[in-house]
């Protein structure tokens, strides 16, 4: 299916964007923007607030009239966390996942949600490592790391996928209630992509753009994650199943 046709379907169908957000004051304005600007119409914009000690809560006080729901952590608990909360909250039949910083472009929906739209995938995930939307990464550790990741999941899951902790994933709504989350933090990508595997759901992989930005411009994710997103693969993939 072309990018016009996801386009046109999509606006017959809604769709649930989860925005997990820490500190992310600078960003998350522009963020809400573009994804208001999206090429869906049917959508609901719903924010989780990880405890942000920045100035995240003044921006999204000032910007709660262009988004459905804020929700707001009692203490910062993680990525994982927030999705779960997010999750639990969705009403649409398909969930987007959209990081709260400016790596990831909202106006590529579209090409996310192309394969859910055809009944050909179940889950998509957005690849930078794939085709001719290869993207550059800012550290040497975090391409390798990933790709390390990535290849010991498609082990134990029997896939053939190249960027498992990708920010841009979406995915069936109806899928929620088969999987349990445990993982708090930046974990979570691992272990979705497990528990989705063990559910045998239909997943593909799309070319997507990536703006990667650097720990001065607030990025958040550390060698110790990495470290956590192989203990997840091994947790999931050899002894625990999807609940």
């Amino acid at each position: 299916m072309s990018q016009l046709g996801a386009t046109l379907q999509a606006q017959m169908m809604k769709v649930s964007i989860v925005v997990p957000c820490f500190n992310e004051g600078r960003t998350i304005e522009k963020v809400v923007q573009a994804v208001r600007q999206s090429p869906i119409k049917q959508k609901e914009i719903i924010i989780v607030d990880d405890c942000s000690d920045d100035a995240t809560s003044t921006v999204l006080e000032r910007v709660s009239s262009s988004v459905d729901r804020i929700i707001c952590q009692p203490r910062n608990l993680g990525k994982g966390a927030a999705l779960r909360a997010g999750f639990a909250a969705a009403t649409g039949s398909v969930i987007v996942i959209q990081d709260a910083d400016l790596e990831y472009d909202p106006s590529e929906y579209p090409r996310l949600l192309a394969p859910i739209l055809a009944n050909s995938a179940d889950v998509v995930l957005g690849t930078r490592f794939a085709g001719a939307q290869l993207q550059k990464f800012r550290y040497f550790w975090q391409r390798a790391a990933n790709k390390i990741a990535t290849f010991l999941s498609n082990v134990f899951t029997g896939l053939n996928l190249t960027d498992i902790q990708t920010g841009h994933k979406a995915f069936r709504a109806s899928l929620l209630p088969r999987v349990t989350i445990a993982e708090n933090r930046f974990g979570v990508d691992a272990e979705l992509v497990a528990k989705f595997a063990r559910l045998r759901c239909r997943i593909k992989e799309v070319g997507i753009t990536y703006n990667a930005r650097t720990y001065a411009d607030g990025k958040k994710v550390r060698w110790k994650d990495g470290l956590r997103a192989l203990y997840v693969i091994l947790k999931y993939g050899m002894f625990e199943r999807t609940r």
